[in-house]
């Protein structure tokens, strides 16, 4: 091209050019709260959840080996058929659920790809998706980016941040086409116990919806047995399970998640999945099946530390006379600081600037948010016996 041509062209508008949907998108709440964090020196950090623990040393040496001798190619598309058979059994040995690891189980790149590929699976443009806020916060944004239509539930407080069935039946509309669940819940670390459950079954049944459930915390449930929604006959063959590695095994950065549910899902997920991802990391999948091979007790020695720290937590914040929930699972608290006069925003930049103790304000989780804010007690016990007499500090200042 002459540069006469170069002088007589157009600057490119690239508002005409992104996608809509993606410019409608607005930053993670999180991760921009957490940009100024960075910045802080010796800050302690209440926020990112992840487990403080280093993966057991079983995975890691199981990894290292496999290096060692040659595990470096892709695997099919679908994941390794040794890891599928042990998510299958482990399934089964831990819900009595039965998934056949040819037909019903894909591994993920994390569960954040599995929800992405379970919404994209099944989803028309503007079918409609019904879930409770305060909610993690890809799920808004990925259910807009697939064409769905958010279809927000408010929780409240006194409700223990749970789906309740006057709300769901005045939220449910004509193209609504998928519950989705998140239990034990992020933010909130709420979670169903058996009975609700089978109110939610009835209520899918009745309105033919297909069901999404992010059961990544299933692992880290406290007070009572994880229940799966898909251990109710009538669910298994309309709801898709979703489970990994990040939390309970404490493998964040091996990026590892699975997806069970009716072979039909399963291979219309396959199809996004191997034109986009080709398949899940080889090493960190040869890491997750040794993680349910060898690492059991590690994950009950770690689920045991959590709990401890959730009681001081908990006690903590409710001695502040900031009123906290004692969640039944994850590694969350989602006290109300109300009574402080500040705003989600304020009450955690203040306690940034003036503590130096980092917390997610409530809104990075929706409007529903407002008036609280999300403390990660995956972090040592001794620091968040600190956290707990700075923001001590700072309640008593106001």
């Amino acid at each position: 091209m002459n540069n006469q041509a170069l002088k007589g062209s157009k600057a490119i508008n690239w508002l005409e050019k992104i996608n809509s949907r993606v410019q409608s998108l607005k930053p993670s709440g999180i991760r921009e709260f957490f940009d100024v964090v960075a910045h802080q020196k010796d800050c302690i950090s209440l926020g990112v959840g992840e487990p403080d623990f280093v993966s057991p040393q079983v995975i890691i040496e199981t990894a290292i080996e496999a290096l060692r001798k040659g595990y470096t190619h892709y695997t099919g598309n679908q994941g390794l058929p040794e890891l599928r058979k042990e998510i299958s059994k482990y399934i089964e040995n831990e819900y009595s659920i039965k998934y056949d690891p040819n037909e019903e189980i894909i591994i993920t790149v994390g569960v954040s790809q599995a929800v992405d590929l379970a919404l994209r699976a099944v989803l028309n443009i503007k079918d409609g998706v019904i879930y409770g806020t305060p909610s993690y916060v890809s799920y808004e944004p990925m259910i807009s980016l697939a064409g769905g239509e958010p279809q927000s539930v408010s929780t409240s407080f006194n409700n223990n941040f749970l789906l309740q069935l006057p709300e769901l039946k005045n939220a449910i509309k004509d193209n609504s086409k998928i519950l989705f669940l998140n239990y034990p819940a992020n933010p909130t670390g709420s979670s169903f116990n058996k009975k609700e459950l089978e109110e939610i079954k009835n209520f899918v049944i009745e309105n033919d919806l297909l069901v999404i459930s992010d059961e990544i915390y299933g692992e880290l449930s406290y007070e009572m047995p994880h229940t799966p929604i898909s251990i109710f006959e009538e669910m298994k063959e309309r709801t898709l399970l979703l489970g990994g590695f990040s939390k309970g095994f404490a493998m964040t950065g091996w990026r590892i998640g699975y997806a069970c549910g009716p072979s039909a899902w399963i291979k219309s997920m396959l199809k996004i999945h191997q034109y986009s991802m080709l398949c899940a990391p080889t090493l960190g999948q040869i890491a997750a099946e040794a993680a349910l091979k060898y690492a059991l007790d590690d994950k009950d020695k770690m689920k045991a530390a959590y709990k401890k720290r959730r009681d001081l937590i908990v006690n903590g914040f409710n001695e502040l006379g900031l009123d906290c929930k004692t969640p039944l699972g994850a590694f969350y608290v989602f006290p109300s600081i109300k009574k402080s006069g500040f705003s989600s925003m304020e009450f955690a930049k203040n306690l940034l600037k003036e503590q130096n103790v980092a917390v997610v304000p409530g809104t990075a989780f929706g409007d529903d948010g407002e008036g609280f804010i999300r403390c990660s007690y995956a972090t040592s016990y001794k620091e968040i016996e600190i956290a707990l007499e700075k923001i001590k500090k700072f309640i008593n200042k106001i």
